[in-house]
């Protein structure tokens, strides 16, 4: 009698799919065969109670809720109580007014849709999340995979018959930087260190790309023995409104072995610092710098060439303005002349000079991360004359 009321009350406030359940052991076979929004659970049942029931239903899953409106007499308000405490909704008490049925169903109904709109809402917003950890995880891999070729096509070091070292290390997963010597032919080696504004991975391609095409002599009628043309060449290969505004700086130098003089020029690039008298320990510094314009800034433009003697024993320290562009921990910034050139003359007799420039530029530095990426070579000339590029067939 009271089910048939409540279906009839239920019926005439607009709510038509209506199901039926004699006892509970029923309804909950019949919740395991489909989804409903609401139940009606009267606390006195026959097979089981309605608190044995709910607290079977409130065992699933929590995705798998809905709410339990529990239906119970003035006499058993004791045993309402106890439903609510374990997840019922709420409750109606007999004689049900239906008006108060009307609210509490469509209420707890409302609530019912809402909680699911949230669950979807959680679920898109975990699979978005999921989504951005894969995808970050994949660029993260595809970034250290860049940044592991990047560091592969710089050149090892050299023992003879120049012996080179030198440090690398970029201030995020791919740097603008990268560096490269080889034998031109039998009596000339060129040495080369670039410098892309910015960093990331357009930085990268484009740092990759000069330095490839400088390695492999591939600007067709370029005398790569020439400083001047080669930086002509590549300003006109690459200029910015072709490389997303993008451009560097480069020092190029080639070192002829017969005459033991160094051809070089810059571009937007430091100076190079020669180092002589180390053996003597009076050491003197040289700053081998032209002054070029950045390369792919402006189209048709000249670059100047210098030419210096190189006496035996003289070092050669190549850098980028990473090296030297440092914030102290007193906000002031490193003193070139003062204080940076000081101390390459004074590592240039250190076998490892290039590693202990870095180690110091981090110690003095505001944090220990340097703010731009650090790229040093340092070429110690022989003492003796006639080195050519037979001494070194592996050098690439």
């Amino acid at each position: 009698m009271m089910r048939l009321a409540l279906v009839r009350a239920l019926h005439g406030i607009g709510f038509g799919n209506v199901k039926e359940a004699a006892d509970g052991r029923q309804a909950l076979e019949m919740i395991h065969q489909r989804r409903f929004d609401l139940m009606l659970l009267d606390i006195e049942m026959p097979v089981m109670t309605g608190l044995e029931v709910l607290q079977t239903l409130r065992s699933r899953p929590r995705a798998e809720w809905f709410p339990v409106i529990v239906v119970s007499g003035s006499e058993e308000t004791g045993s309402a109580v106890r439903c609510i405490e374990a997840g019922a909704e709420d409750y109606l008490p007999k004689p049900f007014n239906p008006t108060l049925l009307r609210a509490r169903v469509t209420t707890s109904i409302e609530k019912k849709h809402l909680r699911d709109l949230e669950r979807l809402h959680v679920a898109q917003l975990q699979r978005e999340k999921d989504l951005l950890e894969r995808t970050q995880r994949r660029l993260q891999e595809e970034l250290d995979e860049a940044a592991r070729y990047v560091a592969s096509i710089l050149p090892p070091p050299m023992q003879t018959p120049f012996r080179i070292v030198w440090a690398y290390l970029p201030s995020t997963e791919l740097a603008g930087d990268s560096f490269g010597y080889h034998w031109i032919d039998d009596t000339h080696f060129a040495i080369y260190l670039l410098d892309v504004c910015g960093h990331g991975i357009g930085a990268a391609l484009l740092s990759v790309a000069a330095i490839q095409m400088i390695r492999s002599g591939s600007m067709a009628g370029v005398d790569f023995r020439d400083p001047s043309r080669v930086l002509a060449a590549l300003n006109a290969a690459f200029p910015m409104e072709r490389n997303n505004n993008s451009y560097f700086t480069l020092w190029y130098g080639v070192h002829d072995t017969a005459t033991r003089v160094l051809h070089f020029a810059s571009a937007g690039h430091p100076p190079a610092l020669l180092v002589t008298g180390v053996r003597t320990g009076a050491p003197q510094v040289d700053r081998l710098g032209t002054g070029g314009t950045i390369i792919g800034g402006l189209s048709d433009i000249a670059y100047p060439a210098r030419s210096v003697a190189i006496p035996p024993g003289s070092r050669l320290f190549v850098y980028c303005d990473g090296a030297f562009e440092i914030e102290l921990r007193d906000g002031s910034r490193l003193d070139f002349d003062g204080v940076f050139v000081p101390r390459v003359m004074a590592a240039a007799g250190d076998p490892n000079a290039p590693t202990a420039l870095l180690e110091w530029a981090r110690s003095i530095h505001r944090t220990p991360d340097l703010e731009d990426d650090f790229s040093m070579l340092a070429v110690e000339f022989p003492e003796e004359n006639g080195v050519s590029a037979g001494e070194n067939q592996s050098c690439g």
